[in-house]
């Protein structure tokens, strides 16, 4: 690796699922954006999905052999301690030849020993907080952060220095907008007339949310509602042939922008990037927290909303139960969509990606850093 001879040095280490790499993700490319000269290098592991976006968004990329502890007994989990040392003595080795001035760390298990080490050789820590419940890996490197930017007022409770603390909002990338309606509906030919709701369980998609809809269109109660429905790539051939003119199914969605702008009502789970873009663009929405996911995280994502009535909160255990009353219920509620949406709105920390890359990059210049 080469020796890095600019001021402005970045590392970022986040990533295991696309809520800890994307925050990442959007101040780096508004760092590039405002110094582009500056050197920024990602760390993550090479087999999750920071291995496969980062390259492409021409960033610097260095993996380490961590990966998660497992809740499940397996034969892997004898291995983490081997792993974690190794990762560990990778990381330093990474960030003496990088030489960061600031490191950033969006969560995950990966950020753990990357920033660690990036402590150990002087750089000023910044910590990113997407979730209401915060993650074990950002509890630990509390004591090396100059600062935490967290997402939900509910963090802060969490925490022992808050005086590090502040509610920026959850960095959300600069693409994220919503186009004309009608435009949207007409890219997926779907009837104007209609309300339309837009189901998203994820890149792999959520069996118990596809279930959820299969019952609601073969009881023939989605009558005049149009239903974009992202399956997930695991999905997609058992649903697909209840495709019809008013239900588009697809495994996965490029062009999320349409998908937001055409819906009147947003389906999902709870993960911290669905929830920011739902803050952001002020979308209406039925939110359902997966119940596999550690620490039950998407459950307080889901609250922190709920409890400000800036979404409707389900449960996946009962959602069989409960999914068609409320979607029927809640579209014909003009003045609730309206409502919701306001109230989700109005949570949003428009200059959360500015105010992070701003701090950044104020680290790096003599007298701060």
């Amino acid at each position: 690796m080469k020796k890095s001879s600019s001021n402005y040095r970045f590392l970022f280490a986040g990533g295991g699922t696309g809520g800890h790499l994307f925050p990442a993700i959007a101040v780096a490319e508004r760092i590039r954006k405002m110094l582009p000269d500056a050197e920024i290098m990602f760390v993550g592991t090479r087999s999750k999905i920071e291995g496969r976006v980062v390259p492409k968004l021409g960033f610097k990329f260095s993996s380490i052999w961590i990966k998660g502890f497992s809740r499940k007994l397996n034969l892997e989990n004898l291995l983490f301690p081997l792993k974690l040392s190794i990762s560990l003595v990778q990381s330093l080795l990474i960030n003496m030849r990088f030489k960061p001035k600031v490191a950033i760390g969006s969560g995950g298990y990966v950020s753990g020993p990357a920033i660690w080490a990036s402590s150990i050789i002087g750089a000023k820590i910044i910590l990113l907080e997407q979730n209401s419940y915060p993650g074990v890996t950002t509890k630990l490197l509390e004591r090396y952060a100059s600062e935490i930017h967290l997402s939900f007022e509910d963090s802060k409770k969490y925490f022992k220095n808050k005086d590090k603390l502040n509610i920026t909002g959850n960095p959300v990338r600069e693409s994220l907008i919503k186009i004309n309606k009608s435009d949207a509906l007409k890219h997926f030919g779907l009837d104007p007339n209609n309300k339309t709701v837009f189901v998203l369980g994820g890149s792999l998609g959520a069996a118990s949310i596809n279930k959820a809809v299969e019952n609601f269109i073969k009881s023939n109660r989605s009558g005049e509602i149009n239903i974009i429905w992202q399956t997930g790539g695991n999905y997609f051939e058992l649903y697909n042939h209840l495709g019809s003119k008013n239900i588009i199914i697809k495994d996965f969605i490029d062009n999320m922008n349409l998908a937001y702008s055409a819906c009147d009502l947003l389906v999902s789970r709870a993960g911290a990037t669905t929830i920011a873009e739902i803050i952001a663009l002020g979308i209406p929405a039925i939110i359902i927290p997966s119940p596999n996911v550690a620490e039950n995280h998407q459950y307080y994502n889901a609250k922190s909303l709920s409890d400000r009535n800036a979404a409707v909160l389900l449960e996946d255990n009962n959602l069989l139960d409960t999914f068609s009353e409320n979607i029927l219920k809640i579209l014909k509620d003009n003045n609730y969509l309206d409502e919701i949406s306001r109230n989700a709105r109005s949570l949003y920390k428009i200059n959360a990606v500015q105010v992070i890359a701003n701090n950044a990059i104020d680290y790096c210049k003599d007298g701060k850093y």
